[in-house]
């Protein structure tokens, strides 16, 4: 055999164990705490049973760890080992006393650890799971809390939650083991009924806790008061006894003074008995000593009415002199202020007129030297004028006359003429009589601007004029 013969037969060699190694290792099947392994096929073996009897299975577990799957002969199931949480609510059940009630309940199952546990669990749930083992636990739970119910009544289940939560899980431990499940707790959540019953059972203890409290509620009034009329009387008696001792403190003074008074007056008389037996020699000290204490007295009369004097003073600068000084002040700056504005407008409007009336001067000014313009442009222009000028614009002014004179007779609605035996028409009287008020026009103008329209034109259209055209 060649090297190229050998390396192709070590090569094929290590590919097939290689191979083996891969199945082996396919073959080997982990497993966590929380399941079973169940590993079926095989040759069978004979199991004890709980009761000690022998059973020949076709089947093993491996509940966490590994184990070795003969390909091709075993066959490989999980079994689920979790905790199941069951929520039940059983519909409305009579109790022992004939009152329907309706049930909610929590509890947790799940598959027992021990061989034979396993063994049935294997039995009955392989292939169906969680849901499968929730669902058949729900309904063995649901069955046995309805049987519970009916064997107490409403009460014994309010009051004794704890109690009924054992029956019901005395009731159920026989069924479930059968199964190979364990149930872990079971807790009562909630009772309820449809016609108000624990509603009146409860009643009763809200009026009871209600009357309570409001017993409470009095005892604690009553309480506040005595201990707050308590407080009053030992603050009266207190107040009393404080006035007592100055009462006392004050009798105490006033005998003290006429005791003092007393001494003095004792004093006073064997000074005064003194001062008899000796006024010769003691007459003048004794004039001068009372000159003296009358001066003293007076001084401190003078002081004493000296410092209330200075007190009034000080009272009524602060209460009358200081606010009229402060309403003094104000009304002067208010009349301050009112003079400003007064002078301030009365010379912004002398100012306004001063500045309309030397506009308004102006503007007379100029229009007077406008009109003067135009009358001297005018006059200058009246002189130049010629014969033909004047009477042209004397006969324009004609009709402008003859239309003012008859304008008048315009408006009239209606004229009646009476007759006087003159065979001319009164209209035609209407007409001269219009015609001989413009040939009156020359005298009219003569009286209202001394202008004699008659001389002007004979002078203009004299014969000398004439003949120097």
């Amino acid at each position: 055999m060649n090297l190229v013969s050998s390396l192709i037969l070590a090569g094929a060699i290590i590919l097939i164990i290689a191979f083996i190694l891969i199945i082996i290792a396919k073959q080997y099947r982990k497993v966590g705490p929380n399941e079973v392994l169940i590993i079926a096929g095989g040759r069978k073996k004979t199991i004890i049973g709980p009761d000690g009897s022998k059973v020949k299975v076709g089947y093993r577990y491996r509940l966490g760890g590994g184990t070795f799957v003969i390909p091709f002969v075993e066959t490989v199931y999980r079994l689920p080992m979790d905790v199941i949480t069951l929520n039940i609510k059983t519909p409305e059940v009579l109790t022992n006393s004939g009152v329907p009630i309706m049930a909610e309940a929590t509890a947790q199952v799940k598959v027992d650890s021990s061989d034979s546990a396993i063994r049935l669990a294997a039995e009955q749930f392989l292939g169906l799971g969680k849901e499968g083992i929730r669902d058949v636990s729900m309904n063995v739970l649901e069955g046995h809390m309805r049987e519970v119910i009916g064997t107490m009544t409403v009460e014994q289940i309010y009051r004794g939650r704890h109690e009924f939560s054992a029956r019901v899980n005395e009731a159920v431990r026989p069924d479930l083991s059968r199964m190979g499940l364990v149930m872990l707790s079971f807790a009562l959540k909630d009772i309820s009924d449809s016609q108000g019953y624990l509603e009146s059972l409860s009643k009763p203890q809200v009026v009871a806790a209600k009357r309570d409290a409001v017993i409470a509620q009095a005892e604690t009034e009553k309480e506040a008061i005595i201990k707050s009329s308590q407080a009053r009387k030992e603050g009266e008696v207190a107040r009393l006894a404080a006035e007592a001792l100055i009462a006392k403190a004050q009798w105490e003074n006033e005998a003290k003074k006429s005791e003092s008074q007393v001494a003095v007056n004792q004093k006073k008389a064997q000074a005064d008995f003194s001062y008899e037996l000796e006024r010769y020699r003691l007459s003048q000290q004794i004039k001068k000593e009372e000159a003296k204490m009358k001066a003293i007295e007076k001084e401190e009369a003078i002081k004493i009415e000296e410092l209330e004097i200075s007190r009034r003073e000080k009272e009524l600068e602060s209460s009358v002199v200081k606010p009229a000084d402060a309403r003094k002040y104000q009304i002067k700056s208010e009349a301050e202020a009112e003079e400003f504005r007064i002078q301030a407008e009365a010379k912004g409007k002398a100012e306004a007129l001063r500045l309309e009336g030397e506009a308004e001067a102006e503007l007379i000014k100029k229009k007077g030297l406008a009109e003067a313009e135009s009358m001297l442009k005018r006059a200058q222009a009246w002189e130049k004028y010629n014969q033909a000028a004047v009477l042209e614009m004397y006969l324009k002014a004609l009709p402008e006359l003859a239309r003012a004179v008859s304008e008048p007779l315009s408006k009239v609605d209606k004229i009646v003429v009476i007759g006087s035996g003159d065979k001319s028409l009164g209209t035609t009287k209407i007409t001269a009589q219009v015609a001989e008020v413009l040939a009156q026009m020359p005298d009219v103008v003569k009286s209202l601007t001394g202008v004699d329209l008659r001389k002007y034109l004979q002078e203009k259209f004299s014969p000398e004029d004439k003949k120097e055209k």
